[in-house]
């Protein structure tokens, strides 16, 4: 089967801010969501932090990116960088 024939999989994408780029091909992204508190109904906000590969070298600190789950790349890598959604504001 050709790579134009396999079926991609629906997969998760998620959207977060890119908080470290300390590593090569590598970064860090903080995915924030908003949630209702189980008992007392107060919006709260829930985040996570997930490794993602990165081949873009122009992705910076506070860049939001979108992300999306795909086969295991090390140990804690399971997302890919698919885009970057806006570029941080230098102030």
């Amino acid at each position: 089967m050709s790579e134009e024939q396999t079926v991609k999989k629906n997969r998760r994408r998620l959207q977060g801010r890119v908080i470290s780029t300390a590593r090569q091909k590598t970064v860090t992204v903080l995915v924030e969501r908003r949630v209702p508190h189980p008992l007392y109904g107060k919006i709260v906000t829930r985040s996570r932090k997930f490794h993602a590969h990165c081949e873009d070298p122009n992705v910076a600190l506070n860049d939001v990116v979108e992300i999306e789950e795909s086969r295991p790349i090390s140990k804690t890598k399971h997302w890919v960088v698919t885009r970057v959604v806006t570029k941080a504001t230098v102030v």
